[in-house]
């Protein structure tokens, strides 16, 4: 039976495209501009317990509950709220086929950039200690570095079904 391998230039070529830039803690990171539904102003998260630290709570968008994600705790990284931070909502996918609508604090909105399959690299490794899962590659645009983000695998899928559940 002959196997199939993913070249890095046939990796980098499917992840080239349309991504929404957005700064956690100074540093940019892309998320695929079709998983973006809209982006809001930050506004009062509604708390649900037993979540871990990273999920804030929930918010009511035109009827619809969403569950709310810092992606700063997510990272590790500091989380400040400023004039400049948002919402971002995007569309995950849990399993095979169901689809919520998900919110994303980050610091601030970039830009969306047109990437090329040239501007993309591999995930770099990191070693068995560190999980890159959630990473799709690493873009070179104008002279800084993008960490391109896999939406879908950025909460385990175990974590967004729980959330899923405690928000219903």
């Amino acid at each position: 039976m002959p196997t199939t391998t993913t070249t890095p230039a046939a990796a980098t070529a499917a992840i080239a495209g349309k991504y929404l830039t957005v700064v956690l803690a100074e540093e940019a990171y892309g998320i695929g501009v079709l998983k973006v539904r809209e982006i809001i102003r930050l506004q009062k998260i509604t708390p649900v317990p037993q979540l871990p630290e990273f999920v804030k709570g929930v918010i009511n968008l035109r009827g619809r509950v969403i569950p709310v994600i810092d992606l700063r705790v997510k990272f590790g990284l500091k989380a400040e709220i400023t004039d400049r931070t948002c919402i971002v909502v995007v569309q995950v996918k849990l399993g095979a086929e169901q689809v919520i609508h998900m919110g994303l604090i980050v610091d601030a909105v970039e830009e969306v950039a047109n990437l090329t399959t040239a501007e993309i690299e591999p995930t770099p490794d990191f070693g068995t200690t560190v999980s890159t899962d959630y990473i799709f590659g690493m873009a070179k645009v104008k002279g800084q570095v993008k960490t391109l983000l896999d939406i879908d695998r950025v909460v385990s899928e175990d974590t967004a079904r729980a959330i899923v559940q405690a928000a219903a």
